[in-house]
């Protein structure tokens, strides 16, 4: 895969929660959780499992940072 996009995470899918339209996909990168919302029907297409490896590509116009109080 070829991309312009400079943000990718390799990662493997730990979890797939499925909702009536949007899928939570639950990436699992060095220890990091990670969650995409994405559709149903791009699970399916992807054929997204627990277990399976993909690269999470982020693409963001804005990143916010929080520090403890």
């Amino acid at each position: 895969m070829r991309l312009s996009a400079r943000n990718r995470l390799t990662g493997t899918v730990s979890d797939v929660r499925r909702g009536d339209t949007i899928a939570n996909v639950v990436v699992d990168v060095g220890g990091q959780r990670l969650v995409a919302s994405i559709t149903v029907e791009a699970v399916d297409e992807l054929g997204l499992t627990a277990g399976r490896e993909v690269t999470a590509v982020i693409k963001a116009s804005d990143v916010m940072i929080g520090v403890e109080d």
